[in-house]
């Protein structure tokens, strides 16, 4: 089976969740129609009109109307895609058909919504049967009201034992005459009904990590040519603890992650995108402390570790409340092993080009050198090491320059913020890189 993918988008950055229709306000539809108005880094690279837990369920039919009106209306300015939440269940027929109702009465040309839609969010799935089931819904939906077979995308949300195995089979059965599976765009975690599906407890009555979930939600997309996305982060002012969830996420290559307000949408919108700026970390204590760069020195001010120059030409180097005394050659590789380097948008760039040239002289790999002074304590020390670029080191610098691309190609809304963060030239050679 191929992993070719059947949609425009090859990364999500964000998964933005609207209700579709909320109690007691005179205009039940305020919050989809102002998410629907949203642009540049405050509008998602996916929105849902949520008209499952969002929602009520006295006002779920309310939604389904709200979101015809409000798609119809909003839905061709939107610079993200569209794919509605509707509900579903494993264990629940009516509840199915109930989902399948919403989606045709939201299909329905007639009413002016489906040309700006892109597919439904399935909650609540099981295992791959049940899959088949929902995807059967989408081509009778399809078939129903005269559009192309596969043209509405199904996303999942993986809230049980069932449909994280489900994911395992996904790969083998996309593909088969059966079925249209290859419909399938998105795979997004929902770690609260998984936790209660899992029966899981932990002491503060909290969410337990579920490290495992992510990776096997990363692996199944990889596997199957689809996106990747994680849950909801529900302490929405915890914005540290959203960047830490989202770094340790793109780390497993998962780059998307639901957002839950317009301020989540920015950071998630910009934290997998390269740095504007390198950075140079210091290891201090088991944490990487980022450094400060002050006339041309990265310098630490901190007391984990200290750095004096003896008389001799020594160098007593404090870790951990450990003294080291080193010579200067000692210090430097002591300082290697302790530092890092997070690239900019420039470095990466500048490294690509620079392989690319070197790539078309015949020449297979070629050095690359980082350097910098390192002031601790008032002591500058020069460190640089040299890292080896093959083709394989290329395609792995890529990825953030694709993603770059693939945002820059479909966000066009973006492009004045891209272009003031990096500045244009940067944009330029960014869009061009990689084409060799």
């Amino acid at each position: 089976m191929s992993t070719q993918r059947h949609y425009e988008r090859e990364f999500v950055r964000t998964f933005f969740t609207s209700p579709t229709a909320v109690k007691g306000e005179e205009d039940s539809a305020k919050m989809i129609r102002s998410a629907a108005q949203l642009r540049g880094m405050q509008a998602p690279d996916t929105w849902i009109p949520d008209n499952e837990d969002a929602t009520a369920p006295s006002m779920r039919d309310e939604g389904v109307q709200n979101i015809i009106e409000v798609v119809s209306e909003h839905g061709a300015d939107f610079p993200g895609e569209i794919h509605p939440r509707v509900v579903w269940h494993r264990e629940d027929p009516s509840t199915r058909y109930q989902g399948f109702q919403q989606m045709l009465e939201i299909a329905d040309p007639d009413n002016g919504a489906v040309e700006n839609i892109d597919g439904f969010v399935i909650p609540e799935v099981g295992g791959i049967d049940d899959w088949k089931k929902a995807d059967e819904f989408f081509t009778i939906v399809e078939n129903e009201h005269g559009l192309d077979e596969g043209s509405l995308a199904m996303s999942v949300i993986i809230e049980s034992g069932e449909s994280e195995l489900g994911m395992g089979r996904l790969r083998a059965e996309m593909g088969k005459p059966d079925n249209n599976l290859e419909r399938m765009f998105l795979l997004v975690d929902g770690e609260v009904d998984y936790t209660k599906d899992m029966r899981a407890i932990t002491p503060t009555g909290g969410l337990p990590p579920w490290p495992e979930l992510r990776h096997n939600t990363s692996r199944a997309a990889s596997a199957a040519g689809l996106v990747a996305v994680d849950g909801p982060y529900d302490d929405i002012r915890d914005v540290e603890g959203y960047n830490e969830r989202m770094k340790n996420n793109q780390a497993k290559g998962m780059l998307g992650i639901w957002s839950l307000t317009p301020n989540q949408v920015v950071e998630a919108n910009t934290s997998p995108l390269p740095p504007k700026t390198g950075s140079w970390l210091l290891e201090v204590g088991g944490e990487d402390v980022e450094l400060d760069s002050v006339d041309g020195n990265e310098v630490y001010d901190g007391n984990g570790v200290g750095l004096e120059e003896t008389d001799d030409g020594t160098y007593v180097l404090r870790v951990g409340g450990e003294e080291h005394e080193l010579d200067e050659d000692e210090l430097r590789e002591e300082l290697l092993d302790m530092t890092s380097y997070i690239p900019s948008m420039d470095d990466i760039v500048d490294s690509m080009e620079e392989f690319e040239a070197a790539k078309e002289a015949g020449r297979g790999a070629i050095a690359m050198t980082q350097a910098a002074t390192l002031e601790i304590d008032g002591v500058e020390v020069e460190v640089s090491n040299d890292r080896m670029w093959d083709e394989a080191t290329y395609q792995a610098a890529m990825t953030p320059i694709a993603l770059f691309q693939d945002v820059y190609e479909n966000r066009p809304d973006q492009h004045d913020e891209l272009a003031e963060m990096y500045g244009a030239d940067v944009v330029e050679r960014a869009m061009q890189v990689g084409s060799v």
